[in-house]
């Protein structure tokens, strides 16, 4: 076995891979890039070299670089986890070249399953079906719109050297097929430095199934059943499951004997996945899938391949290891079962509501689930994750903060553990997706398995801009915590014990009773609250008996709270009694409760009594990023929804549109430029809201 191993990546999987590694008393080194310095990979691994600037292309993509610090150290191996370089036939050569063991496929297999459109041609003399589609050569846009003209809408454009749903279109009419092909093209040059596409058929109410393989130098191939990946956002997975619900052994037996065919053509050796685009089913067998057709080979680990370990209870990163190693599939397929279920939640840093635009920020608070609320049931929750409380998330890379997978005896006791995870999972510092992973969990579509990459579309109403704690519980979370933090505040003024009923915080009077009003902001309203709270001079040291009455809006009810520390709280308002976790950011409250989670403001209204109004009609910067390309300049008119911009961050596109009608008085940036959050990219003579 290998002594020591260098890891071609970042963040999670690269802590993932230094964990085994560490198991099996393999050293590891890790590499790094300047926003990276301090990175939790950095500190998993044994040493570290870097190697470069933060931007991948001048870092994590620089092979030459990577393949020098294994030399430098003295590594064997190279795993080069997922993204980046993992599935670049160049850097597995030069691997190779350089005396390395690329812990992965051959080139060739690189090679002839990554261009898409060799692929597809690959499997189809392979006599596995595929879905109608253009997978030749020529790129020229009119062939290309002809070919999708041909098909039939609405189809798929994919760049040809694809993957995680970067370098994807859907388009519904012939009108928006160049404009789509364009940015498709951008995006996949910029991803993967290749613009070729491919255009399929778009399959309606499509599943996502995925077939993990593995192969070794000896001519051993088998697979290791299904995953269930139909649950998407822009075309890249959000909630992962195994095995797929609905699936028949005898299904399963068929397109786990394709998948293993497709590993055999390009003698394929290591981990991949070999991916479905699978029909509805009839039913009439008991079955919710239908005909399933060949979509694409990953030739890597995929990022949801923790669930297929709790379902067979195995290290898949062990296993690339001893396979890269020369050693035989630790296993044969007779010998491999399936237990139990398990699903996966990608946790990132976006914001659902607008359109899961990633975000950037530091988190300030970064609570994971507590796994001792599974001590029955060892491995029923874990969480991989690649950053600590107090990292920053740049915008130079994924926005995937971490993954959480649990695993049951059944799909349902996996859902109940899934609820329960999220629930305990506190972010604060940057938008995050747990809320909307909670609500798609607890959507009868997903409960219920009717699973279909349209899930999060045809859910819309329920996932998207959706209150779940309410102004009065939030309102009684903000109190709570301020009438805490200043009671913590006036402890310990006295040695002697003795504390001035002067300098108390907690509404004691000598007479009469306690008021205090608060103003908050919630839901982009203003609300006015007001605490009361009756005395008792009888009262032996001096404290108030009466009990604290919270107006909310003119409701009025009991208020009482129990602090379990500076965080959580057992609060009480009215008949409502519950458990909350306040977590304050400057003046914003983020309240965490077992219903959901939400976020009010207090207002300081002297604070905020000189602030100018925002400057109507201009257009700003949703999230840091790159200018791609302006589509007007000064004078252009433009109508309402029209596309004005295109930005890059976090490998992702995202058009700016025309709040309005207007006339654009003036374009502050230009193609290539790098902007900030909030950043002034151009303005509208007509007065607009700024977006």
């Amino acid at each position: 076995m290998f002594n020591k191993i260098l890891i071609a990546n970042r963040g999670e999987i690269a802590c993932r891979v230094a964990a085994t590694a560490r198991r099996m008393a393999i050293q590891t080194v890790a590499v790094y890039s300047d926003a990276d310095a301090h990175a939790k990979h950095v500190q998993a691994c044994d040493e570290a070299v870097h190697i470069g600037n933060s931007a991948p292309r001048e870092s994590y993509l620089r092979w030459e670089k990577i393949i020098a610090a294994a030399q430098a150290t003295g590594a064997q191996a190279i795993h080069p986890g997922y993204g980046f370089l993992s599935e670049n036939e160049e850097f597995a050569q030069a691997c190779a070249k350089a005396g390395l063991v690329f812990i992965g496929p051959p080139a060739s297999a690189i090679l002839a399953m990554g261009l898409k459109a060799e692929a597809k041609q690959l499997m189809e003399r392979a006599g596995v079906p595929l879905v109608p589609g253009y997978h030749a050569a020529n790129q020229d846009p009119e062939v290309l719109q002809q070919a999708a003209d041909a098909i039939g809408y609405p189809v798929l454009i994919k760049a040809s050297a694809g993957g995680g749903g970067k370098g994807m279109r859907v388009v519904e009419s012939a009108t928006d097929f160049a404009q789509a092909l364009a940015s498709c093209k951008r995006e996949a040059s910029s991803s993967f430095g290749d613009d070729a596409v491919l255009i399929e058929k778009y399959v309606q109410r499509p599943r996502h199934i995925e077939i993990q393989v593995f192969g070794d130098m000896h001519g051993n191939y088998v697979h290791l059943f299904e995953r269930d990946c139909s649950v998407q956002r822009r075309h890249q997975k959000v909630l992962e499951e195994a095995p797929a619900p609905g699936m028949t052994d005898a299904l399963r037996l068929q397109m786990g004997a394709a998948a293993v065919a497709a590993a055999r053509a390009v003698n394929y050796v290591g981990a991949g996945t070999v991916e479905f685009i699978v029909e509805p089913g009839s039913k009439t067998d008991g079955s919710t899938i239908g005909a399933f057709y060949f979509m694409e080979m990953n030739t890597r680990l995929q990022v949801e391949h923790p669930v297929t370990e709790a379902i067979t209870g195995l290290d898949l990163v062990e296993w690339q290891l001893r396979v890269a190693n020369g050693e035989p599939l630790p296993l044969r397929q007779e010998a491999l079962a399936i237990q139990g279920h398990a699903i996966e939640a990608r946790i990132c840093a976006e914001n659902p509501d607008k359109q899961f635009l990633p975000a950037t920020g530091t988190l300030q608070v970064y609570a994971l689930p507590d796994s001792s609320a599974f001590d029955r049931a060892p491995g029923a929750v874990r969480v991989d994750s690649g950053v600590r409380q107090g990292d920053a998330i740049s915008p130079f890379y994924d926005s995937m903060v971490a993954k959480l997978i649990v695993h049951g005896a059944t799909r349902q006791e996996a859902l109940a553990r899934m609820e329960t995870a999220l629930k305990q999972t506190h972010i604060v510092g940057l938008p995050t997706n747990v809320e909307f992973l909670r609500r798609v969990v607890r959507t009868p579509s997903f409960a219920n398995a009717d699973l279909d990459t349209a899930l999060i579309a045809r859910e819309a109403g329920v996932l998207f801009s959706r209150e779940t704690v309410g102004l009065q519980i939030a309102a009684a979370a903000l109190v709570a915590a301020t009438l805490h933090a200043e009671q913590q505040a006036a402890k310990g003024t006295d040695r002697s014990g003795w504390v001035d009923p002067w300098a108390r915080r907690d509404g004691w009077r000598s007479h009469g009773a306690y008021q205090r009003g608060f103003s908050v902001g919630f839901q982009e309203a203003t609300h006015s609250v007001v605490l009361r709270k009756n005395t008792s001079t009888g009262a032996a040291d001096g404290a108030p008996s009466g009990p604290w009455v919270l107006e909310v809006e003119g409701a009025c009810a009991v208020f009482q709270f129990l602090a379990g520390d500076d965080h959580a709280f057992d609060l009480q308002w009215g008949p409502r009694r519950l458990l909350v976790w306040v977590y304050r950011e400057g003046d914003v409250f983020h309240v965490f409760t077992n219903s959901g989670s939400t976020r009010i403001t207090a207002i300081d209204a002297l604070a905020h009594a000189g602030e100018a109004h925002a400057e109507v009609g201009r257009l700003t910067a949703p999230m840091p990023g790159k200018v791609v390309s302006m589509a007007v300049k000064a004078g252009d008119a433009v109508r309402k929804g029209q596309a004005l911009a295109v930005m890059e961050a976090m490998k992702m596109e995202h058009t700016i549109a025309a709040p309005a009608d207007g006339i654009v008085g003036e374009v502050l940036f230009a193609p290539g430029d790098q902007v900030t959050e909030g950043a002034e990219l151009l303005r509208l003579q007509t007065p607009v809201a700024p977006i």
